[in-house]
């Protein structure tokens, strides 16, 4: 008897089982516990990355913006205000791969924009694929992101569906266009100057320009835009955040005497490679505004079943910060015009797309440092380094210690490539001549961190800059020997200004969620850059990109 009691309990317990695994097998999305569900999903992502934003910039000139822009995205989105690259060097290609596969160059490849390639002896650049052709236009296209070594977000998104969605990447530069949009794009466009005046594609993604692309770049914007002329949005007597306009450290574009307003943009262009002047205006922002909507609309982003992704890369104001530095009225100017870009872009997401329809992240790829000259003049030490003197100084180093001059390859993106071949046939060990090499540069002026190859690969360091050059360093692809220089020391002439370093003037930048499922709010704590993609793949529900370490910012998800 006990045993068919026992045989009935355990025949019971089974068709339990059974009905358990198969009510939870069919059960729809839809009826999951809140958390695991995604509510209101989000049809379209847009990725927006302002090219040499310092945060301060959203303080500084904060009451000169308008309501709809900058204001708008902190005062009802998420502002994350201490947010930081963690890595060395600090450069648009770098800034752009690391902010979308949530890896440092470490792991994701991009160590520099261009960089020297020990394999084929030669420099090489971040985007260029000479198995690609230019579409579009006679050149400038020969460009893929096959160097990016792990996934980014986007491709994430697009595998998570089965590549069913759409990703596109937008920008004035190529490289920030193309990294963003990860190996799965189904397309990017970039803006070629000089005579072209044209946004142009790779045949990476397509062998033929799709007919709104022609018909935008048929309409005349670009000409339209560079027959303008550049003056302050305000009157320039109220552009107290800024140095006077006419100061000694700022750049100048070819056929002004003076870095002063205003800014003829017909007569300029016909000596800075016309087109090529409309990248370093605010205008250069406009029209990338307007390629975009352009995009969205003719694409039909957002508009489907499927989350799509467009990556959006405003570049003019790198060109502008580069040329008069961060406390230039042109500056302050471009910022002004770019939050009533941001302000229109929103307007435009919001009526086309729907306010409950999509997400939004807006941050940079690297800040800046002030201009060098300006912080002497203030005494505040800086400068500039001397590459060619450095150069002769590790030659004599060389010299002095092994008898060769022909020890070093090559010197770029503050590495030092030895000469493996020279260094075996003259019977010497490659660790100790870069380490001897180590211990002498540090010796010249402005270098202030030196660290070995070998010494990268067998310690691991927590804090300082000694931590950002080894997020910064990929044991295949970097050189033998690293360094940095003192803070405010860049190489660049003495008007206008640089950035690379790791240094919190280069670091900190803003990051702002907003839009579908994002609460209002703020948080000052500490979070790397690489934080943003694997927050936005908790966000969506799918897999992290390959390469992504860094913890998620838990508040944005809550």
């Amino acid at each position: 008897m006990k045993k068919l009691i026992f045989l009935l309990f355990i025949s019971l317990s089974l068709a339990q089982c059974i009905a358990i695994k198969s009510t939870t097998t069919t059960t729809p999305i839809n009826s999951l516990p809140n958390n695991f569900q995604q509510i209101n999903p989000t049809k379209l992502v847009v990725g927006i990355v302002i090219d040499q934003m310092r945060y301060d910039y959203l303080i500084k000139f904060y009451d000169k913006y308008g309501e709809g822009g900058f204001k708008k995205l902190m005062n009802e989105g998420y502002n994350l205000e201490n947010v930081h690259f963690n890595y060395i060097p600090t450069y648009t290609a770098v800034g752009h791969t690391s902010i979308y596969t949530g890896a440092t160059p470490a792991t994701h490849g991009i160590i520099s924009n261009n960089w020297y390639d020990k394999f084929s002896k030669k420099y090489i650049y971040c985007a260029d694929d000479d198995r690609y052709s230019t579409v579009g236009a006679k050149y400038g296209g020969n460009k893929s992101p096959q160097r990016i070594l792990t996934t980014t977000i986007t491709d994430q998104l697009r595998l998570s569906q089965n590549m069913k969605g759409k990703t596109i990447g937008i920008a004035i530069k190529d490289r920030a266009a193309i990294l963003p949009a990860g190996h799965t794009a189904t397309a990017a466009y970039w803006f070629e100057g000089n005579n072209e005046g044209k946004f142009i594609t790779s045949t990476f993604y397509m062998n033929e320009l799709p007919s709104w692309v022609i018909a935008f770049n048929n309409s005349g914007k670009a000409n339209t835009y560079l027959n303008e002329t550049w003056n302050t949005y305000y009157d320039i007597s109220t552009y107290t955040e800024s140095l006077a306009d006419n100061n000694p450290y700022e750049g100048l574009f070819k056929g002004k005497d003076t870095p002063t307003f205003p800014y003829n943009l017909a007569k300029l262009r016909k000596l800075n490679n016309n087109y090529d002047l409309l990248k370093a205006v605010p205008q250069g922002n406009s029209i990338t505004t307007d390629f975009a909507e352009a995009a969205i609309i003719s694409e039909n982003l957002g508009k489907t079943e499927f989350t799509d992704f467009i990556t959006i890369s405003y570049s003019s104001t790198d060109y502008v910060g580069h040329l008069f530095g961060p406390n230039a009225i042109e500056l302050e100017d471009t910022y002004i015009r770019l939050d009533r870009e941001l302000e229109k872009l929103l307007n435009f997401l919001d009526s086309h797309v729907g306010k409950n329809n999509y997400t939004l992240f807006l941050t940079a790829d690297h800040a800046v440092v002030p201009v060098p000259a300006y912080l002497n003049s203030l005494k505040i030490p800086g400068g500039y380094f001397d590459s060619k003197g450095f150069e002769k100084f590790v030659n004599e180093i060389t010299l002095e210690y092994f008898n060769s001059n022909e020890l070093v390859e090559n010197i770029s993106n503050y590495q030092i490539f030895l000469n493996k071949e020279k260094i075996k046939s003259l019977n010497l060990n490659v660790h100790n001549v870069s380490q001897i090499i180590a211990d002498e540069i540090i010796n010249f002026d402005k270098v202030y961190k030196t660290v070995t190859a070998h010494t990268l690969q067998t310690t691991s360091f927590t804090s300082g800059i000694l931590q950002t050059i080894q997020n910064g360093y990929n044991q295949k692809l970097s050189g033998d020997i690293l360094f940095s220089l003192e803070p405010s020391t860049i190489r660049h002439s003495k008007k206008g200004t640089s950035h690379g370093s790791g240094y919190n003037y280069d670091t900190h930048v803003p990051l702002i969620f907003y839009g579908n499922r994002i609460q209002k709010g703020k948080s000052n704590k500490y979070y790397p850059i690489t934080s943003i993609a694997p927050t936005l793949a908790h966000f969506l529900h799918i897999t992290e990109p390959s390469g992504s370490t860094d913890n998620l910012i838990y508040e944005v998800l809550k």
